[in-house]
């Protein structure tokens, strides 16, 4: 009889929900200033990250601030995946569940 092999643990999953908002990445330069601004389009977002959509000719930084038009607060992001326009990102903590039900709530009421 052979032991039971213990397998990876899968990783947790959080509701995921469409925004389709305008934000903007913020480069994290030297000393940790944030001169340069690029615009982006929020497709998706959970309390652990985002779709963004962004011009597959900019560069994206490995580490950067992103910005949702509309809230005056910057959440630090790391990049995970790009794929042609499509870039995954995972935030840097967890999103307060309040603030994200904020962020979809304004985003509802400006669609409307």
């Amino acid at each position: 009889m052979q032991p039971d092999t213990e397998h990876p643990k899968p990783e947790q999953a959080y509701k995921e929900f469409s925004l389709d908002r305008p934000g903007n990445i913020i480069f994290v330069g030297h000393h940790l200033s944030t001169g340069t601004q690029v615009r982006c389009l929020i497709r998706t977002i959970t309390l652990a990250g985002a779709l963004l959509e962004v011009s597959p000719s900019v560069e994206m930084p490995q580490n950067f601030f992103l910005e949702i038009l509309g809230i005056h607060d910057e959440i630090g992001a790391t990049m995970v995946k790009r794929e042609d326009e499509f870039v995954t990102i995972s935030f840097n903590m967890l999103l307060n569940p309040e603030f994200l039900h904020h962020v979809l709530r304004l985003s509802f009421e400006t669609s409307l």
